[in-house]
């Protein structure tokens, strides 16, 4: 091969794998910064139904509260229960029609859940809430890759490879 034919195959190929690499090809769930409109984590998607939960310690009754959430095939992110530990300021006091509320173990539990959501926006705690994500049974602080009172989005999406580069994989294969 002659040295311009390799030049100019060597460019076509560099070229080809940039436009590749932009494709979106990845379901993901996606946890962007609101401010600097950057991605900051992500996990993928492995099938409909993949599950993950938040969990943070509110604020006025400094207990755990847990939030879970299931991925719909449409990408609509639906929280399926809520887990927390006192009723009160900020709280629920009973499930909404369809859903179930019960008391175990001293915690109160509302099942059943079918709120759907296209994304959700969440403020990363400063003080007490050291919110953490859990997603196939590993707890990632939300502080290791966004800043504490960082207001953040959270939803599913195609990814690149370009925009996996860009951001810290959580979770995953």
């Amino acid at each position: 091969m002659k040295p311009v034919q390799w030049i100019i195959c060597s460019v076509l190929a560099i070229i080809l794998l940039g436009v590749l690499s932009a494709i979106p090809i990845t379901d993901a769930v996606t946890i962007v910064s609101i401010k600097e409109e950057k991605m900051l984590a992500y996990f993928p998607v492995e099938t409909e139904g993949s599950r993950f939960d938040i969990v943070y310690t509110h604020s006025i009754h400094l207990t755990e509260v847990r939030d879970s959430y299931v991925i719909l095939n449409d990408g609509t992110i639906r929280q399926t229960g809520l887990e927390f530990e006192d009723t009160g300021v900020g709280m629920p006091a009973n499930a909404e029609e369809g859903e179930t509320f019960k008391l175990k173990d001293g915690k109160y539990y509302i099942d059943n859940m079918k709120r759907d959501f296209s994304w959700i926006d969440l403020s990363t705690g400063q003080v007490r809430a050291n919110h953490r994500l859990v997603v196939r049974g590993k707890v990632i602080p939300f502080s290791t890759f966004a800043e504490p009172g960082s207001l953040v989005r959270i939803k599913k999406e195609k990814i690149s490879l370009w925009r996996q580069w860009e951001g810290v994989k959580i979770v995953g294969r």
